[in-house]
């Protein structure tokens, strides 16, 4: 039997235009643009240029849908550069490649995107062959910005749900992460998927919306994080739930574990933006969970990977390998 190594990324494969503003603007009013660069986004793209950037040593496979145009060809060789597996990477001339303006105010970190769907809306069900790759787990995101993943089914599941449920079938671990939105039915949708997670990895905000708690301002209350892990846990999640937060991130295990790991104590002017920074933090925590690292370890880890981001406006040129991220826990420490 094949030893089963390596990570599949699938879902949004998008241009990223990031854009430094000096300040966030009232209504008709203007703000001045400082730089701005074009990048990878979207998750799965973000958390596997990460892991190659991390220089993880295993390897790395899109799965997604990008245009026969331009940006789709830039994706397609920005992949390859980066030593990742397009073979699933498909591409369609039905639309064009999905992109997102990325507002990032300076100085703070803040951002706010304008995104236009494209290619990504399109992706379904056929563009996914799980006997295709000896992969050992398959990342898939974000749930909310896929239209036709997000598609509720008659029988209450999604299309999203049946490829997770297909990944697991072929032996793969599976991992998903939402993006914070209004959607309307955001909690149908995330309910769908649960019970085909073993690792759900999502923010505050999205732990909110997909549980109906208000997890939203003041202080990250530790008990509400676990009402909501709870909630997650029993509609389905197979293994973890991870909920990351600005000062920190907690983890419930269907097993009955509990962890919490403080952010790192970062210096004023360390932060250049925060674009990507979710995703690197998943980053950090599925390349342990891959290296079958304890838990907390894997915790460390993501802490120093997301605030490697940071140091970058993009969401992942900031990103170093794996011992020189853990170098970040001795040089800065972490919040009490």
């Amino acid at each position: 039997m094949t030893t089963r190594t390596g990570i599949l990324a699938g879902g949004n494969f998008i241009i990223d235009h990031v854009k430094l503003i000096d300040a966030w603007p009232e209504q008709d009013m203007l703000a001045f643009i400082q730089s701005e660069t074009s990048s990878n986004g979207g998750g799965p793209y973000n958390v596997l240029k990460d892991l190659a950037a991390m220089q993880c040593g295993y390897p790395l496979a899109a799965a997604g849908l990008v245009g026969t145009d331009l940006n789709g060809e830039w994706i397609r060789r920005d992949c390859e550069a980066a030593g990742i597996d397009i073979t699933q990477l498909h591409q369609t001339d039905r639309a064009p490649t999905s992109y997102t303006d990325a507002m990032t105010v300076s100085g703070s970190g803040r951002r706010t995107f304008f995104h236009q769907r494209g290619a990504n809306a399109l992706l379904g069900e056929e563009h996914f062959d799980f006997s295709r790759t000896q992969a050992k787990i398959f990342h898939l995101g974000y749930l909310m910005l896929l239209t036709e993943m997000d598609r509720l089914l008659d029988d209450g599941r999604t299309v999203a749900s049946r490829v997770l449920e297909a990944a697991q079938a072929a032996g793969l671990l599976t991992s998903v992460d939402l993006v914070s939105s209004s959607y309307p039915q955001f909690r149908q949708i995330t309910a769908a998927a649960l019970p085909f997670t073993d690792f759900l990895i999502l923010n505050e905000i999205e732990a909110g919306s997909a549980t109906g708690l208000d997890l939203r301002g003041g202080p990250v209350d530790l008990g509400r994080l676990q009402d909501a892990a709870d909630i997650l846990l029993q509609g389905g999640v197979r293994r973890e739930v991870v909920i990351h937060f600005e000062t920190g991130a907690f983890v419930a295990e269907r097993r009955g574990g509990v962890h919490f790991h403080s952010s790192l104590n970062l210096p004023r002017g360390f932060i250049v933006g925060a674009t990507g920074a979710g995703d690197a933090f998943a980053a950090g925590y599925l390349h342990g969970t891959h290296e079958e690292w304890s838990i907390p370890e894997r915790l460390k880890l993501a802490m120093c990977s997301a605030a490697m981001c940071l140091r970058h406006a993009t969401p992942s040129q900031g990103l170093r390998p794996v011992a020189e991220c853990l170098r970040l826990a001795d040089d800065l420490g972490f919040r009490q």
